[in-house]
Formats: structure tokens, C-alpha cells, sequence
């Protein structure tokens, strides 16, 4: 197990994530343990059945990743991660009913214009 104290890891990231790519790196923060870091490929974790699609939809879920690039982590097509979500109970857009009715006035705003 390999360590980075907190400035370190602020300072430069990237060699706790190369560090983190061979093996756990324990985080000190004023000398006491704060964090584990460990490489999703270097543990095999990543490459495990479920995992991507589980990352991916925690991810969403919690806006940290955009819809695509939920799709793309989990190796699905948008269309069959839209649908993975929305049978967990994800809300797949994320608006109120005043703002679907704005898109919707939009919509048929643009649908009406000439060609």
C-alpha cells in the first residue's frame, strides 16, 4: 500500500492516480488515515458484470454525469440507458411542468415556421 498526504494529493493528482493504478493508496490527512484510492482497472473492478452500468446510473442519478456520458460509462446505447433509468425511477429529464409546457410551446413554434 503506497500513501499521499492531502497536499500532495492537491498539489499533483496525477501521481496518486498512477500510484493508485499499481496499488491502494491510503490519503493521510495531519497524520491520521482519511481516504482509500484504488484504480477501477488495476483491481478489476471496472471490467466486473454490473459495475458500469451501476457507476453510470449512481452518476446520473446524482448529476454528476450528463445522460450520454452515463450511456457511454455503461457501454449502452442512449436509448437503452434512457430506458434502464426510467425503470428504476430515474426521471430521464429533470423539468418542471411550467418548463415542458415552454418546450412544448417551442416545439410547435418551430414545427409552424416555413420550410
Amino acid at each position: 500500500m503506497k500513501t499521499v498526504n492531502v497536499s500532495g494529493l492537491k498539489n499533483n493528482p496525477s501521481e496518486a492516480l498512477r500510484m493508485a493504478n499499481e496499488d491502494m493508496v491510503l490519503v493521510m490527512n495531519r497524520n491520521q488515515p482519511d481516504a482509500v484510492m484504488m484504480g477501477l482497472k488495476s483491481a478489476k473492478i471496472i471490467g466486473m458484470p454490473g459495475v458500469r452500468k451501476a457507476l453510470a446510473t449512481a452518476l446520473f442519478k446524482d448529476g454528476n454525469l450528463s445522460l450520454a456520458r452515463s450511456a457511454t460509462l455503461a457501454d449502452m446505447s442512449l436509448a437503452s440507458f434512457m430506458a434502464h433509468v426510467s425503470r428504476l425511477g430515474i426521471p430521464v429529464i429533470d423539468q418542471t411542468a411550467e418548463e415542458v409546457l415552454q418546450d412544448l410551446d417551442t416545439l410547435e413554434q418551430w414545427l409552424q415556421q416555413p420550410s
